[in-house]
């Protein structure tokens, strides 16, 4: 059996939180340990929590997903960070960044197992993950 799998995600679309949490909470071997609309809040609670993965978009209003994956980055053991985005140009930023993924929105239930299939197989997940 592998290890459960630490889960917070962000974006600041309450509808797609939902559809992200709804696909989660379905998952055999994830705990998802928060969901948050701002990306600020998320540095803090990664600080004080023990986090395997943040999921987060891309485009929001208060910092970005990238800016927040870098933040993420500098912490001693930082999570493994997924961007998702609408836009598919944004995967080269994924990959210029360090991102753990890069998952396209509309995203999938599909979309989503396969990177964290990923990440228990210790695979980097860098193609980009459409719903197809």
């Amino acid at each position: 059996m592998s290890k459960e799998v630490k889960v917070v995600i962000v974006d600041n679309d309450p509808e797609l939180l939902n559809k992200l949490k709804g696909i989660f909470c379905n998952m055999e071997g994830i705990r998802l340990l928060g969901q948050f609309e701002e990306a600020v809040a998320v540095v803090e609670f990664v600080r004080e929590n023990p986090v395997d993965m943040v999921f987060t978009d891309i485009v929001m209003p208060d910092i970005s997903g990238i800016s927040l994956a870098s933040e993420l980055h500098k912490l001693p053991d930082p999570p493994a960070v997924v961007l998702m985005s609408s836009i598919p140009g944004f995967s080269l930023e994924a990959w210029k960044i360090q991102a753990f993924g890069f998952v396209e929105k509309p995203y999938t239930r599909a979309s989503v197992v396969r990177v964290v299939e990923d990440y228990r197989k210790g695979n980097r997940s860098l193609e980009i993950r459409s719903g197809q």
